[in-house]
């Protein structure tokens, strides 16, 4: 049964949906369409239907904030080496089997939203904790999009950077086109290459994550990074990954960095063993041979493949051991100090000193808000 809606600050109106003839409500920010009637929740369990109107039911809550290093998102070519301040909300729009943050992304407790934040305490706790940017992270962002796009908005007032970390199961046209106005970077998740992964392990599709990624390359300025967690027995084929690999050499470029990542059992799939480190960097290998200039392995100790090479002179230019920097090697534009070819990403003079330190955060003592109104430009219903 659907936790009932209570009215508060937490509920504020959305627009991407429309009446259908039957009576049903139809939600328009992702390819589920989630078709509701009064009372329900969608999929997501955060956007709702409440008098005639699809509502998000989270604005302003929070499962919890954490400092992290920006390769743990992962993003190795945007602003390396700093921090970033991360969080979540509740739900997710995906059912994937293999969650790793399922206890955040899966609930359907209102309890779970521990941490109050109005976006100008976010941005101001980032400021002050020395972050570079924020991320949306643990959930997918794309549930909560009017929430991360006012985060975003006072972000980059104190001139913090805006990260989403996303599958990418996001409608083109209205809502990718405001949501992403507001990113700086993105780390895709591009789960498997074929159609029954996504259906059969995932309950998503596969087509609308690779056309918002050629929408990312094509029509946006937003930097992004793909992640391809890589599970035995589901995903891992030399075949697939090469397929996956020449599509997005022919549709992104050879520039866009590719993170093939270990799957740890989990949630629903706890019967599958860890991934091989020799799968990773065997597909590591198939990307390189297809041409793609930065693959990475993730989530197990190869400084090798975790590190960043010149594509044109092959010159270490980026050391990193899981997550701390042991060699620089450009300068402050980004070109290789050896041959002087531009390592693309987004780079803003020497990096960052942060390594691989994780501290949670609590958003209390920053929180200097008035206690009329929220800050927001939603009005509380």
């Amino acid at each position: 049964m659907d936790a009932p809606i209570v009215r508060d600050a937490s509920v504020v109106p959305t627009k991407y949906w429309h009446r259908l003839e039957d009576g049903r409500v139809q939600c328009d920010v992702c390819p589920r369409f989630c078709k509701l009637h009064e009372g329900q929740r969608g999929l997501c369990f955060v956007r709702a239907r409440l008098d005639d109107a699809i509502v998000l039911t989270t604005y302003g809550r929070s499962s919890g904030f954490c400092v992290d290093p920006i390769e743990k998102k992962p993003l190795n070519h945007f602003l390396p080496g700093t921090p970033i301040l991360s969080f979540g909300t509740a739900g997710c729009n995906l059912a994937c089997k293999f969650c790793q943050n399922w206890d955040i992304s899966k609930s359907r407790e209102i309890d779970t939203l521990a941490d109050q934040a109005r976006p100008e305490t976010i941005a101001r706790a980032a400021r002050q904790l020395g972050c570079s940017s924020v991320a949306f992270t643990y959930n997918d962002p794309v549930i909560f999009m009017e929430y991360a796009i006012d985060i975003a908005d006072a972000c980059h007032a104190d001139g913090i950077k805006a990260v989403a970390v996303t599958a990418g199961e996001m409608c083109l046209g209205g809502p990718a086109e405001e949501f992403y106005a507001h990113m700086d970077a993105a780390n895709v998740d591009l789960k498997a290459f074929t159609e029954s992964f996504y259906r059969n392990v995932c309950g998503g599709h596969l087509q609308p994550v690779l056309d918002l990624l050629v929408y990312l390359k094509r029509q946006t300025s937003v930097w992004f990074e793909i992640t391809n967690l890589m599970i035995p027995g589901e995903n891992d084929d030399p075949a697939e990954t090469r397929a996956m690999c020449e599509w997005i050499l022919a549709e992104l470029g050879p520039d866009v960095p590719l993170h093939f990542t270990a799957f740890h059992p989990d949630w629903k799939m706890m019967d599958r063993p860890p991934t091989p480190p020799a799968t990773l960097r065997r597909a590591r290998e198939i990307a390189l041979e297809v041409g793609l200039h930065y693959p990475y392995t993730g989530n197990v100790h190869d400084e090798n493949g975790g590190s960043t090479y010149c594509h044109e002179c092959g010159a270490r230019v980026i050391g990193r051991d899981w997550y701390e920097m042991t060699h620089w090697q450009l300068d402050e534009s980004g070109r290789c100090l050896s041959c002087g070819a531009r390592c693309a990403g987004v780079f803003a003079g020497p990096p960052g000193r942060w390594g691989a330190r994780r501290e949670p955060v609590r958003l209390a003592r920053f929180d200097r808000a008035a206690q009329t109104g929220s800050g927001s430009r939603f009005p509380i219903l």
